[in-house]
């Protein structure tokens, strides 16, 4: 066989030398598991810019090939802002990335990563596998945000680190009165459902509040433990029809891939109930709560195996989870076009609301941006980020604490006291709006070294659409201002 010949018969992902000895590993199992239990079809997703899952259907018998050889999508997937409208010129040289890969709508492929492999509890015969996604030249597309997360895993590791993360997220669930699928809504985007709660909450952690919620709360749990994710507890929440679960923290590329799972597997789960799960974080329905994702996160020393937060003197966090903790309030007008990509999530930083409206940091006090969880020689010492929403894309939510944490470690940088008064410190204010954070974005060069820069300006740009198409809306407050009294 000739060396041409040779390379064609191999697949894509040995030709360009794309898996592990894990991942190999995982694929033979992958392909017995779907063979021994009979599985149909198997979903290949991968998480876009927004933190959406995207992908394809394809029938079982072709998933060991696709998994090896990729299944191609349209490049303009890429280009689009949350409206799902194309925000670059795509039919132009370089398709508005300067890029010959993203010119005119062509294809790039999914590669499976087959340690994700899972079978899907709520819909029959099911597999599901998570992907990265590359160029036909075997060349990773430089806007795979799971791609980019890796990266900040790989700085944070040659630092000497891993990262571990828990879970803490809320949400709403609404019972659909009306899917809106009369043709006139189906607008671009489509008009949202008509939806009645499915119980009046205020009765923060009440057992009756949990047990009018507990039907579809049940259901959801044994599908997300079915799943196989690290489901910790459940709660209801302060707002009606409010409900918050958390996980057992993880490590590494593995809380992220949970977050994207767990948040696609809820909104399919309810909508085959007829309900209606949001992550938005301030639903514009009366007397709801906003919602928020607390990101529990620390250190892991790689050559001892132990918490690298914890303290062995009088202090909570040891010096290097305070350099941590200084690099992410210091940054944190800039990483909130991360932590909060949507317009609509600064609408839940108010004061004395239980949501930060500051770059502070305090001992167990839930008015601060990052509270500090654990005390002198605790292994479970943590930093608990509370400026998150719960809509964030978890792999650049993530990664934007590593190289924000890593610069504070670097620089050697100092938090400054415990903010007791959390809504009365003299601190920068968090940003007021997205526009406001992505002003602090452009002008960060931390962040700017960590992602590149051309991932930051592609981001912006894709941003900017959105704030842009937002502006240009007449708003029900202009008409009720306006309309009568001019």
């Amino acid at each position: 066989m000739s060396s041409s010949e040779e390379r064609t018969a191999r697949s894509f992902v040995e030709r360009h030398g794309l898996w592990s000895d894990d991942q190999y590993e995982a694929a033979a199992n992958t392909e017995k598991w779907i063979e021994e239990h009979a599985l149909e079809v198997v979903r290949f997703s991968f998480p876009d810019q927004h933190g959406i899952l995207r992908g394809k259907t394809v029938m079982a018998g072709e998933a060991a090939a696709v998994m090896r050889n990729g299944c191609s999508l349209t490049t303009t997937l890429l280009a689009k802002d949350t409206a799902q409208k194309t925000v670059f010129p795509v039919f132009t040289p370089g398709g508005g990335f300067g890029m010959p890969e993203m010119e005119g709508g062509g294809d790039f492929l999914m590669i499976a990563d087959p340690t994700t492999f899972r079978v899907l509890p709520w819909a029959p015969q099911t597999g599901w596998v998570l992907c990265d996604i590359y160029f036909a030249n075997g060349k990773p597309v430089p806007f795979s945000t799971r791609q980019l997360y890796r990266r900040a895993l790989q700085k944070l590791a040659e630092a000497g680190f891993d990262y571990m993360a828990g879970l803490e997220v809320e949400f709403h669930i609404f019972k659909i009165d009306n899917a809106r699928l009369d043709p006139a809504d189906a607008t671009w985007p489509g008009e949202a459902p008509e939806v009645s709660l499915i119980a009046q909450g205020y009765q923060y952690l009440t057992e009756n509040r949990f047990d009018q919620m507990e039907p579809i709360l049940e259901k959801i749990r044994r599908e997300v433990v079915a799943l196989g994710l690290p489901l910790r507890s459940i709660e209801v929440e302060l707002g009606p029809s409010q409900c918050e679960f958390t996980f057992h923290p993880q490590i590494g590329l593995t809380p992220a891939d949970t977050m994207m799972l767990f948040r696609s597997a809820v909104k399919q789960i309810c909508r085959r109930q007829g309900l209606h799960a949001t992550f938005m974080a301030r639903p514009k329905l009366e007397n709801v709560s906003s919602s928020g994702w607390h990101l529990h996160q620390s250190l892991r020393d790689r050559r001892s195996n132990l918490n690298a937060f914890t303290s062995n003197d009088k202090e909570a966090l040891s010096r290097t989870g305070r350099n941590f903790l200084a690099g992410l309030l210091s940054h944190a007008r800039a990483a909130a076009a991360f932590t909060t990509p949507t317009i609509n999530g600064y609408k839940r930083y108010r004061s004395f609301s239980l949501a930060p409206d500051r770059a502070v940091w305090g001992r167990d006090n839930r008015g601060v941006m990052v509270r500090v969880l654990g005390s002198a020689g605790d292994p479970a010492a943590r930093l608990e980020n509370r400026v998150g929403e719960p809509a964030a894309n978890p792999y650049l939510y993530m990664a934007s604490q590593i190289y924000t944490g890593l610069d504070g470690m670097e620089r050697m940088l100092d938090p400054g006291p415990s903010a007791d008064t959390p809504y009365e410190a003299q601190a920068v204010q968090l940003p007021k709006s997205l526009e406001e954070a992505l002003r602090a974005l452009r002008n960060d060069s931390c962040l700017a070294d960590g992602f590149g820069r051309n991932f930051i300006d592609y981001y912006l740009r894709i941003k900017d659409a959105e704030i842009a198409r937002y502006q240009s809306e007449v708003t029900e407050w202009e008409q009720r201002e306006y309309f009568e009294l001019f």
